[in-house]
């Protein structure tokens, strides 16, 4: 039963999908997933893809997923935005997560970036014991701003 880890085809989209809306519900947060898989997919696989991610799968199973892009930062130039990162709750404690996250980290080494960011939130004890394990440096201070395509368009 050996895991692999490999960059997401388009075929995978439904999948990662599915993980999306479990992460969301973990989050408290289920109805702000409003992504369309068609959107997701053009997003990803499309003429201008602005994301990539890696899967880990074993036996043709996905078990989870690390969805990330280039983010620019006036302050420290070109750096990895880990966007979704989530292990299914049935694997988690597994070692799955660790390796994923180390390709994640390989990937922001092998690209040159002068970074890699992610957000988690204040309350999730475990994702945040994770990333203290690799003495991440977690901010406090900053709040989360956003529109709406209602808003946008108001």
């Amino acid at each position: 039963m050996e895991l692999t880890i490999r960059f997401a085809v388009q075929e995978d989209c439904e999948r990662l999908l599915e993980l999306i809306h479990e992460l969301a519900l973990y989050e408290k947060a289920p109805q702000e997933v409003t992504v369309k898989l068609e959107e997701f997919v053009e997003a990803g696989f499309g003429n201008n893809p602005v994301w990539k991610a890696f899967v880990a799968e074993r036996e043709g199973q996905i078990l989870g997923f690390a969805l990330y892009y280039v983010r620019y930062s006036t302050w420290k130039g070109c750096r990895l935005y880990l966007e979704d990162f989530i292990v299914t709750a049935e694997e988690r404690g597994k070692g799955i997560g660790k390796i994923l996250f180390e390709r994640v980290m390989q990937e922001a080494r092998e690209k040159g970036f002068n970074g890699m960011s992610w957000q988690v939130l204040d309350w999730n004890a475990p994702a945040i014991n994770f990333y203290n394990k690799y003495q991440a440096s977690l901010e406090a201070g900053w709040l989360n701003a956003s529109f709406s395509t209602e808003q946008l368009n108001a």
